[in-house]
């Protein structure tokens, strides 16, 4: 299955045109909840004990609204859509407080606070709202993380792997150009979303194309695989904060082109 699909640029009346034809007047109103109902407190949030989650009654039906507070003071809507979405959510509830400090280690504490996390009940819901096939596990837009109810099958360990994945693309979004090389923003992702490797990560012969990332079957997980490899190399040779840098230089609106980024950041050509 497909790791994860991301756009950085998200048209958001066509975003909330898709939701409210598919959900209806109340469920449009729980997810304008999670476009910005939750203002961002100024300075630093003080630290929680332990992850604090609160549960709306939603009518008949609306979609069900869970508030999630993180540790270091997140809060994370978790919208139900039905179907055995609420399992899912149960297990993305568990894995979150650890997810968000993997991203923050990564990049830092300034990104959004509010995250917006929404588990469709059905296919047809995830093509509607993600655009997505079941191929796909979840997406991320400016607005908010989805999840097809295909990822409720996934173990615990690619479960934790594609939300740290996700995390990390909603916590970027700002600094991320529609036009990105998608193998290093999908490289970088799933640099935070793996386990660190015991041993020593090679530069890959060659960076993988789009349309290698695009396609299904398993030249795209092998294409994957090849995007952290390049990502996992830079951050064990030159350090993480080195592989954030080179992010936010060959990613960042008005970006070089990657070649010029890498040999600007780490004084290397591209593979391949």
């Amino acid at each position: 299955m497909r790791r994860s699909t991301t756009s950085a640029a998200t048209d958001r009346a066509r975003s909330r045109h898709r939701l409210a034809a598919l959900l209806g007047a109340e469920a449009l109103c729980a997810v304008l909840v999670i476009g910005g109902a939750y203002p961002t407190a100024p300075g630093a949030p003080a630290l929680a004990a332990a992850p604090q989650q609160t549960a709306s009654e939603p009518s008949a039906g609306a979609p069900a609204l869970r508030t999630l507070t993180t540790p270091d003071g997140r809060r994370a809507q978790l919208i139900d859509l039905g179907g055995s979405a609420a399992s899912l959510l149960d297990r993305i509830s568990a894995e979150l407080p650890a997810a968000e400090q993997a991203v923050t280690a990564f990049w830092g504490p300034q990104w959004p606070r509010d995250i917006p996390v929404v588990v469709t009940g059905s296919p047809e819901q995830f093509a509607a709202l993600a655009g997505a096939g079941s191929d796909t596990a979840a997406t991320t837009t400016a607005e908010r993380i989805t999840f097809s109810p295909a990822a409720g099958a996934m173990d615990a360990d690619d479960l934790r792997i594609v939300l740290r994945h996700e995390l990390f693309h909603y916590a970027a979004r700002a600094t991320t150009a529609a036009d990105a090389p998608v193998w290093l923003t999908e490289g970088v992702a799933d640099y935070v979303g793996r386990p660190a490797p015991a041993g020593r990560v090679e530069v890959p012969a060659r960076l993988p194309t789009d349309t290698e990332l695009a396609t299904p079957g398993p030249g795209r997980s092998q294409a994957y695989d090849r995007a952290w490899q390049f990502a996992t190399f830079v951050a064990q040779t030159y350090g993480p904060h080195r592989l954030r840098e080179l992010y936010v230089t060959a990613c960042a609106p008005g970006h070089p082109d990657a070649a010029t980024a890498v040999r600007t950041e780490l004084g290397i050509d591209l593979p391949g």
